[in-house]
């Protein structure tokens, strides 16, 4: 029986495996993140956003007053030790559980494909295919050029500084080659040519790209040429990127 936030991968002869990651794992990493972070009451409220619990909710949990959450969030109140951040830190988890774990599943299928949070910013797996304007309606994503395929099966959002500038070249080769029929979609970009010179290495290429941050007029000159002879989609996307990323975690 599989753990329930395992992700589901295919092998190179078409067989479903799941790679589990335990819930144990995942409040490892958030805990250490937040206790080696250089401004622990910020990074603490980073992730309490991003689990979307309010600091009431979480106080209550603990069983402590909300001003104890928003003095250590401001630095007010001296930063945890381990032990009350590994019970924060579980106290989210256990509020995620109770909604239905829809997040942890979410860093999840990251922490399985061996990335951190912070690089790769979502990783989806579509119960089954869809038309890939589905995905540009869903981010006001306007198409540039229109590549080979219509529909995709999943996408992966990528933040493009922070992979530019930590990943490895075997890491960054995992990273694109594991996107074949899904939508890669990079953030922070100011011209969108590192990520996609990247692409031109990597076979096969995956059926669409999105470069979010820019406007037309600031994208690299050669980005369309390039998606043409490589044969994959290309649009670009200016909306705010937590709306973005919240509705882009509502799709199928």
């Amino acid at each position: 029986m599989f753990d329930r936030y395992g992700t589901a991968r295919t092998d190179p002869r078409g067989r479903r495996t799941v790679t589990t990651v335990p819930r144990d794992e995942l409040a490892r990493r958030i805990a250490g993140e937040i206790t080696l972070s250089d401004d622990p009451g910020a990074t603490l409220r980073k992730w309490r956003t991003d689990f979307d619990v309010s600091q009431t909710a979480l106080a209550g949990q603990l069983d402590v007053s909300s001003s104890v959450i928003s003095d250590y969030e401001s630095g007010r109140r001296e930063s945890p030790g381990i032990g009350v951040v590994r019970r924060m830190v579980e106290a989210l988890l256990d509020i995620d559980e109770s909604r239905g774990g829809e997040r942890i599943r979410r860093y999840a299928r990251v922490i399985s494909a061996g990335f951190e949070s912070d690089i790769v910013q979502d990783l989806r797996e579509y119960s089954t295919s869809m038309p890939l304007e589905r995905l540009y309606e869903t981010m006001d994503a306007t198409e540039l050029v229109r590549g080979d395929h219509d529909e995709i099966s999943g996408h992966t959002v990528i933040n493009s500084i922070e992979a530019i500038t930590r990943l490895s070249s075997e890491e960054f080769y995992r990273l694109y080659g594991q996107s074949t029929s899904r939508a890669l979609i990079f953030t922070g970009v100011t011209r969108g040519e590192s990520p996609l010179v990247a692409l031109r290495v990597v076979n096969p290429t995956p059926h669409a790209v999105v470069l979010h941050g820019l406007d037309e007029e600031d994208l690299w000159e050669h980005a369309p040429s390039l998606a043409t002879i490589d044969g994959f989609s290309l649009a670009i996307a200016n909306r705010d990127l937590d709306d973005t990323l919240e509705d882009l975690r509502k799709l199928p």
